[in-house]
């Protein structure tokens, strides 16, 4: 990677104002810098490193002390919740006993009971039914599937670094997609087409740094657009830690520190034999400005407003990583 020009400087207050704003189509084109190549082998070497047979399931907040959280896997049932000590625990989401989905069944006193016929799990092994690995991160919680990953187990997932969690203010969006988790990665392995395909977030966007040799980041300058000419200038990075994942940290600017971590799991075909997988995404945001303490603490009012921020960015890349698994089938995709 050439050495990195200098990165956008943070100003003293957060917002900055562009005074002469390029219109979309003016922009400089960026498809010549956006090599196919460059996206398959950056996709070739994600899709190669270890992964240990973790999948995210869903965020933590969603395993309720009342209720597990379920979910398909490669086409495997699973349901996690928590035990009487708040532990997480999880396995398939099949009952033992007749079949019975157990996402349907609720949790009493850490205890999974089966809403047909009252089969009581507590998560550990019962007869014809074995407890899975799993792991809470604080954010997400994930699920080790070996006979789905069919790779070397490790103890635990691929966690990227992140901010302390009790100094950031978290989101977490899931979406679902007709597509395979290699479109997804290979849609976040672009960064050339922010400020293209997503112009109402993103603007003066700059690839100023992609992978070579040991250093496996792209770097990118651009302004997060809030509203007009209103606009939040950073540099980022995106980088993929293991074949289902890539984080974009902001390294420079406003909010050095954050993190976005964007997860695929397979879920499993569709009734008519299409791959489906789910998409989901943390937001760790952080700033060392005197306001965000409070910022934290309005985040039950802000987390609906990142989530739909988070939506509107993925209904556009999904029906890209969609498109991106359409033209592969038919021997059409040039990546």
């Amino acid at each position: 990677m050439r050495p990195n020009p200098p990165s956008p400087r943070r100003g003293r207050y957060p917002l900055r104002l562009r005074r002469r704003p390029v219109p979309w189509q003016h922009q400089r084109p960026t498809w010549r810098e956006a090599r196919p190549a460059i996206v398959a082998d950056a996709l070739a070497r994600a899709l190669v490193r270890p992964s240990g047979n973790w999948y995210v399931l869903g965020a933590s907040t969603a395993v309720r002390a009342d209720r597990p959280l379920s979910g398909t896997v490669a086409g495997i049932e699973v349901v996690v919740w928590r035990d009487a000590g708040g532990r997480l625990v999880g396995g398939p989401g099949v009952c033992p006993h007749l079949g019975a989905p157990l996402a349907d069944s609720p949790v009493r006193c850490g205890t999974l009971v089966c809403h047909w016929h009252g089969l009581a799990l507590d998560g550990s092994p019962f007869a014809g039914w074995e407890p899975l690995p799993v792991h809470d991160d604080g954010v997400l919680v994930w699920v080790r599937l070996d006979t789905a990953g069919e790779e070397e187990p490790t103890p635990a997932p691929v966690v990227p670094a992140r901010p302390d969690r009790a100094e950031s203010l978290t989101s977490v969006w899931r979406g679902v997609g007709v597509c395979d988790p290699e479109d997804v990665i290979a849609n976040r392995l672009d960064p050339w087409h922010g400020a293209w395909f997503h112009p109402y977030s993103f603007v003066d966007l700059t690839v100023v740094g992609a992978p070579a040799g040991e250093d496996d980041r792209f770097v990118v300058d651009v302004s997060f657009r809030l509203t007009g000419r209103l606009v939040v200038p950073v540099r980022a990075e995106f980088t993929a830690p293991e074949p289902r994942t890539v984080v974009m940290r902001i390294t420079d600017g406003e909010g050095t520190g954050s993190v976005v971590e964007s997860h695929a799991t397979p879920l499993g075909a569709d009734e008519q034999g299409r791959p489906r997988t789910a998409v989901t995404e943390g937001v760790l945001a952080t700033s060392d400005r005197p306001g965000f303490p409070v910022a934290r603490r309005l985040a039950p009012a802000l987390r609906p407003l990142m989530r739909a921020a988070a939506g509107r960015l993925w209904r556009d890349d999904l029906a890209y990583a969609e498109r991106r698994r359409h033209l592969r089938e038919r021997g059409q995709f040039r990546g």
